[in-house]
């Protein structure tokens, strides 16, 4: 076939160890790249041979490049290379068809943090962090696992870091998905903390357990239920608003009135997964209809593609959006057959 090649890349410097972490147990890491790129791998030492489309092989090339990047020893000790390494150096290259300058404006948009360089995975998270530094009010929309709450963290950290902001404020509606509050042990902290816990991870990730701890004793940080922030004006201050699409109409108007001088909010949801009652309207979906023209607010759309979580998610995710289509057809057809008989 004249669009099947064979290219080599040799791995230097040559190292065992590295080699290792770089296969996986089992060769299971080459066998992953191998099933996501559609390419054949043969290796001998440092040495690898990638066979398939020209373009496949191309991607294939600069995964094992980056991949044995990664395992460059830390404090001594060889870096080992998990699956969901693998995932992420795919999803990077999965974009290497894009133009020039959608690469070169990744690059310009990476988020610099005490514990390294928190870096876009593809040109819409991007565009997501490029909005996020050049408008107050940001929003991003999409499916689970695209990195919108990851990402606004990352912002918030690097805004703190570099004093552009006095304070990080992270809050989310305390909404029931199924389960009752009241049967939850504990104090209504105690009740509202696993709601706020996935903004506790990615505090931890970029500072340190010990550092967030200290930082909301002196109420540098604020992690918060949405309802604590009526009444307040916030300045100087980066925040962010996670599970958007829980928030009412109400609710959104009053957070989006509480954004003082010097400060940046982030709003990030997904419309397809809102748990208010039956009969409420989202927040977020009615500000989409109301703020879309408004030039001083960005929004940011996610797709299933853009997923950064182990790549079933995105299959998932897709699956769900396929279905709901599907039922939207039937439910427009139904309607319209009754319009007809009337």
């Amino acid at each position: 076939m004249s669009n099947t090649k064979s290219l080599e890349v040799y791995l230097e410097p040559s190292d065992n160890k590295r080699l290792a972490s770089l296969c996986g147990p089992f060769d299971d890491n080459i066998k992953q790249i191998e099933r996501r790129l559609g390419v054949e791998i043969s290796h001998r030492v440092n040495c690898f041979r990638v066979t398939g489309h020209i373009v496949a092989v191309q991607a294939g090339i600069e995964v094992l490049k980056n991949l044995y990047i990664e395992t460059q020893p830390v404090a001594g000790k060889t870096k080992e290379i998990d699956p969901d390494v693998v995932h992420m150096t795919l999803a990077e290259v999965s974009y290497l068809d894009q133009d020039e300058a959608n690469k070169e404006f990744a690059q310009d948009v990476n988020i610099k943090t005490r514990r390294g360089v928190v870096k876009p995975r593809n040109p819409n998270q991007a565009q997501y962090v490029a909005n996020i530094l050049n408008h107050d009010i940001c929003f991003g929309i999409g499916p689970a696992g695209t990195g919108k709450t990851y990402l606004a963290v990352a912002a918030a950290v690097d805004a703190l870091e570099r004093q552009e902001i006095r304070r990080i404020l992270l809050t989310r509606p305390a909404v029931e998905a199924g389960e009752k509050l009241g049967f939850l042990p504990g104090d209504l902290t105690q009740k509202i903390d696993p709601y706020l816990r996935p903004l506790y991870d990615a505090l931890f990730e970029m500072l340190g357990f010990e550092k967030v701890e200290r930082l909301i004793e002196k109420n540098v940080i604020e992690v918060a239920p949405l309802a604590y922030m009526r009444g307040r004006t916030l300045n100087d201050a980066f925040i962010i608003l996670d599970e958007s699409q829980n928030t009412t109409v109400e609710q959104m108007k009053m957070f989006l009135t509480r954004i003082g001088f010097n400060s940046k909010a982030v709003i990030t949801g997904d419309v397809t997964q809102v748990d208010l009652p039956r009969g409420a309207r989202s927040g977020l979906r009615h500000s989409i209809e109301v703020l879309g023209n408004v030039e001083e607010i960005s929004f940011n759309f996610f797709q299933a593609q853009d997923v950064v979580r182990h790549p079933v998610v995105a299959r998932i995710v897709e699956a769900y959006e396929s279905f709901e289509e599907i039922e939207r057809k039937k439910r427009a057809e139904k309607q319209a057959a009754m319009e007809n008989k009337s």
